[in-house]
């Protein structure tokens, strides 16, 4: 059975009904073939009408779904050879943030991502994905090599925010996002950034300032979260439905602003109910970015990614 989402009630109680009908089936004389179809199809036709209307709040709620496929997911089904390094060389290791290098199509690739955890003990190990500032001078030693071996790199992107903490604040983590930030700008080296959840803040765009940003049909990828907005503006995070609208965080309204170069489509009912099939085109569409990246130089890179990020908003 699938984690139901509030909205998707309807499909719940179809698809419940057509367990239940499975579960007898081949029991008793009665054939209950043709109405397993039946419900089959009306349960697929619900669900093709409630995700082709998505609300913004609606699209966060499956952006952040338990089930939906995570880092570690992606560098099981796309990296061979992985790596994994540990450790900022400063001050500890960070497991929000998992980085190493391995091959992508046979290719070396610098990989670094955020890791929200699948239960309750990885979450914790992880922090839910919301990295200290180790985890950001780890990000940035890691661009600092591929740089070196001219590697490109490939991130995902998958957190609320960098962790609001007291020792983080008190290690410096404004300083170390923007650390990271600057070290994406000055690569010389091929990078595509993919936003497979929450796209959180500046502790998303520490790594995902690339030469092509890719996001899932289902992702949000925002300045703030909408329960943090709320409370900011009306002191009630119960609005969070209201500041998700008004902020525009869909990968739909990001495309139309420029500040994304590509959505990618999820499976039917969103990426955590087919997985290998939402990976697989995710993994389509790096390919062509990084294909696409392979005609310019260094110089030509690092200014590619700078007139990117100074372009957006100039043209609203």
């Amino acid at each position: 059975m699938h984690n139901y989402l509030d909205f998707e009630k309807p499909v719940a109680d179809l698809e419940g009904q057509i367990l239940e009908l499975k579960k007898i089936e081949g029991k008793d004389a009665v054939d209950v073939t043709d109405e397993i179809q039946r419900l089959e199809k009306r349960s697929r036709e619900a669900l093709a009408d409630l995700y082709r209307k998505l609300t913004p709040w609606q699209k966060t709620q499956v952006a952040r779904h338990p089930d939906r496929p995570h880092c570690l997911d992606y560098i099981a089904a796309l990296i061979t050879d992985f790596v994994p390094l540990a450790g900022d060389r400063f001050y500890a290791e960070d497991h929000a943030i998992i980085s190493g290098f391995g091959r992508f199509d046979g290719q070396s690739v610098a990989v670094i991502g955020q890791e929200k955890g699948s239960d309750t003990q990885t979450r914790l190990k992880h922090n839910f994905g919301m990295a200290r500032p180790e985890g950001y001078r780890k990000a940035v030693r890691v661009m600092e090599l591929a740089e070196r071996f001219q590697i490109p790199v490939l991130t995902f992107v998958d957190t609320a925010g960098a962790y609001p903490g007291i020792g983080a604040e008190e290690r410096g983590q404004a300083e170390a996002i923007a650390r990271s930030t600057e070290a994406c700008l000055n690569l010389r080296v091929p990078m595509v950034s993919l936003v497979i959840g929450e796209g959180g803040s500046g502790g998303a765009i520490a790594i995902a300032t690339a030469n092509k940003v890719l996001m899932l049909e289902h992702a949000i990828y925002s300045v703030i979260s909408p329960e943090a907005g709320a409370s900011i503006l009306w002191r009630d995070a119960t609005r969070a439905r209201d500041v998700a609208q008004a902020m525009k965080i869909t990968a739909q309204d990001l495309a139309g602003f420029g500040i994304i170069d590509g959505i990618i489509e999820e499976p039917l009912g969103g990426i955590h109910r087919a997985p290998a099939e939402g990976i697989a085109a995710a993994a389509a569409r790096v390919r062509a970015a990084f294909a696409e990246l392979a005609e310019l130089d260094g110089d030509g890179l690092r200014r590619q990614r700078r007139e990117k990020f100074l372009a957006i908003g100039r043209n609203l």
